[in-house]
This record gives C-alpha cells, sequence and structure tokens, in this order.
C-alpha cells in the first residue's frame, strides 16, 4: 500500500499557475489571462483565493455555475495592505460589478508595532520603538515571518501580547474599512476557514486564518459591504487533507494546513446565490 500512495505522490505534477499581470498592479496573479473589457467579477484574496495546489480553485467553479467570468485576484499570504497599497488592484476591482473579498488575516499588515513588506505581508521587516518598550527583552532581529513572531511573544508575555494583539485588531478594522471604501463597488466579504468567527484571542487564533479575526470585528465592517457570506470548511472536506491537491514531494506539510478540492467546492456553492442577488441589482 506504501508503495502504491509513493508512486501516487511522485506521479503528481504540480499546479502550472501560469502567472499572469493585470493592468498596472504590481503583483503577479494566477493564470491563464482574462480579458477584462466585458462584465467580471473580482476575486480578491489570499493563499486559498490563489488556489495553491488546486486545479479548479473557487473562482473557476463559481465562474462556471455563475456565467460570468470571475478573474482571479489572490494573493499568497496578503494581507489588507497588499491590496489597499496597490493602486493597479484597487483599479481593477473597481472596473468590476462586484468584489469577492476572502478576508485576510489581522497579524500581516503594517501597524503601530511593526511594518510588514508592502506586498509579501507575511515577512516581517521591523519592530516599531513601542514594540520594543513592550517586549524589552526580545531581539527582533530574529524574526523574518509575523506569524513566528507572534508564536514566540504569546509564549514569552500572554498578557503583553494581548496589548499587541488588540492594537493590530483595530488597525485590521480601519485598513479594512479603508479598503471597502476605495473599491466603491458591491463587496462580497467572504469568511473561508475551518472554523466559525469567535473572539479572535485564542491560542488557537495565531496558527487559523484568518488569525485575529473575531466576530465583533466582522461585524464592524460588514455594515459596509453588500454581504457577508461564512464558508466554515465541513469535516468531510478537512478529512480529505490532501486528496485531489498538486504538489512538490517537500510541499506535502503545507499543503495539508491548505482547503482541498471539495472545501472550494463548498465555498462556491455558498457564494453562487449571493452574488446572483448582487448581480442582479
Amino acid at each position: 500500500m506504501g508503495g502504491v500512495m509513493a508512486f501516487e505522490r511522485m506521479g503528481r505534477q504540480p499546479v502550472d499557475y501560469m502567472p499572469v499581470r493585470y493592468g498596472t498592479s504590481k503583483l503577479l496573479f494566477r493564470g491563464p489571462q482574462r480579458v477584462l473589457n466585458k462584465d467580471y467579477v473580482a476575486c480578491l484574496g489570499g493563499t486559498e483565493t490563489y488556489g495553491k495546489f488546486i486545479e479548479r480553485p473557487y473562482p473557476d467553479l463559481l465562474e462556471r455555475q455563475l456565467g460570468v467570468t470571475c478573474v482571479n485576484f489572490g494573493w499568497a499570504n496578503a494581507g489588507v495592505d497588499a491590496f489597499l497599497m496597490d493602486d493597479g488592484l484597487v483599479d481593477l476591482a473597481r472596473g468590476a460589478r462586484a468584489v469577492i473579498l476572502q478576508l485576510p488575516c489581522a497579524m500581516n499588515l503594517s501597524n503601530p508595532f511593526y511594518r510588514v513588506h508592502p506586498r509579501r505581508n507575511d515577512r516581517f521587516l521591523q519592530a516599531t520603538d513601542r514594540m520594543r518598550r513592550l517586549f524589552p527583552e526580545v531581539d527582533f532581529t530574529e524574526f523574518h515571518f509575523t506569524r513566528h513572531m507572534m508564536a514566540q511573544l504569546n509564549q514569552i508575555a500572554p498578557e503583553r501580547f494581548s496589548v499587541l494583539r488588540e492594537g493590530l485588531q483595530e488597525t485590521w478594522v480601519e485598513r479594512m474599512e479603508q479598503l471597502l471604501a476605495r473599491l466603491e463597488r458591491p463587496v462580497v466579504l467572504l469568511w473561508f476557514a475551518g472554523h466559525k468567527p469567535g473572539r479572535g484571542d485564542g491560542p488557537a487564533d495565531i496558527a487559523n486564518d484568518p488569525a485575529f479575526v473575531s466576530r465583533s470585528m466582522l461585524n464592524a465592517i460588514g455594515a459596509r459591504a453588500a454581504r457577508v457570506v461564512e464558508v466554515v470548511i465541513s469535516r468531510a472536506a478537512r478529512d480529505q487533507g490532501t486528496r485531489g491537491m498538486r504538489f512538490a514531494p517537500m510541499e506535502e506539510a503545507v499543503a495539508a494546513d491548505l482547503p482541498g478540492p471539495l472545501a472550494h467546492a463548498e465555498a462556491s456553492k455558498a457564494l453562487l446565490p449571493t452574488l446572483t442577488e448582487v448581480l442582479s441589482k
């Protein structure tokens, strides 16, 4: 049996994402290239929307069911900054009839405590004086990624960490409100995760995206959106593991943490009635 499994893994070719550029955006999106001079839905999001290791991510599935072009503007590990700071992408989204915005986590953004890379938002760049005062015992030059830093800081001082987390959550709400105001289109917010929105303050909220995003934060920005669609990935979809996903042998652990084909099917099914209604107006 093990030999068969190994053979299946070896024979599975990684996905060809056919990277493309659109307009003046600085980001490289998943292809194939789409023509944007007709009606389209702009799908903004992170690694899940991009469809890492997935042949047909939810924008592709939704397009088939909806009969309207759904352009994949997903960007791996995107925080709100990747979208808000890219004028070219904002213009592309403004040209759409509607926008799906997968909710990003609240740790991948520049904030009063630290700066992240403007496009690769999971990359930690620099701690501010405020952060160094909050954690004077920490050498921040040791960190390269936000999630690793969050896990370490939470272990060092949970009470001080809560001050940091609350600061990130406030910044996320402000930044998301700015993005929604700039898009000037009906926006459908998409919660796409293995859990329901909760308080956003548990230890699991560091590991599970959208990290630190709580029900109250979702309610705060939901008022500015056309609709909110919550997709909590089913147990059946989670139990599939990496079945149906395509990746290089070294990428299996990364793939196991991402939604598989059945989860993407659940997302497109949940989005379909909402998008149909929004587009009909």
